[in-house]
C-alpha cells in the first residue's frame, strides 16, 4: 500500500510521454551533456538488461561492449537529461534481469529478435467479406 501524498508528489516528476521498450531491446539514450555553456546529446547505446522501480524512480540499466569490455550505465527513467530514447531492436526474452548477459562473450550476448505485434488495421478487412 502506498502513500498517497508520496503518490501525488512523484506524479508531478513522472515524464508525460515515456518512451516503450522492454529488457532485452537495444536501444539508443540520447543524453544531454553541459559543458560549460554549450549543451550537447551523447548517444549511449546497448541492451537494456534490467529495470527496477516504478514512478518518478523508475531506472533501467543499459550494457554494451567497447573495446572488448562490458560497461553499464543505469540511467533514471524521468530525468530531465535524458533527451530521448530510441528502439534500435527488440529482443525475446523469458527472464526480467539479464544479467547472465555479464558472463558471455562474442555472439553468446546475442538475443534473439521478438516478432512485430500485429497491429489492429490489418484485421479491419478481414470484417468485411460476407
Amino acid at each position: 500500500m502506498r502513500n498517497p501524498l508520496l503518490t501525488a508528489i512523484e506524479a508531478e516528476n513522472v515524464k508525460p510521454e515515456r518512451p516503450q521498450f522492454e529488457i532485452g531491446d537495444t536501444v539508443d539514450v540520447h543524453q544531454r551533456i553541459l559543458e560549460g555553456e554549450k549543451e550537447r546529446i551523447q548517444i549511449f547505446n546497448g541492451v537494456v538488461i534490467a529495470r527496477h522501480g516504478d514512478g518518478a524512480r523508475e531506472t533501467f540499466t543499459v550494457r554494451r561492449i567497447v573495446q572488448g569490455e562490458g560497461v553499464e550505465r543505469v540511467f533514471p527513467l524521468n530525468s530531465p537529461k535524458i533527451a530521448k530514447i530510441e528502439v534500435k531492436r527488440t529482443g525475446r526474452v523469458r527472464r526480467a534481469k539479464l544479467y547472465y548477459l555479464r558472463d558471455r562473450v562474442g555472439k553468446a550476448t546475442r538475443l534473439r529478435e521478438r516478432a512485430a505485434k500485429p497491429s489492429d488495421a490489418g484485421n479491419s478487412g478481414n470484417n468485411s467479406g460476407s
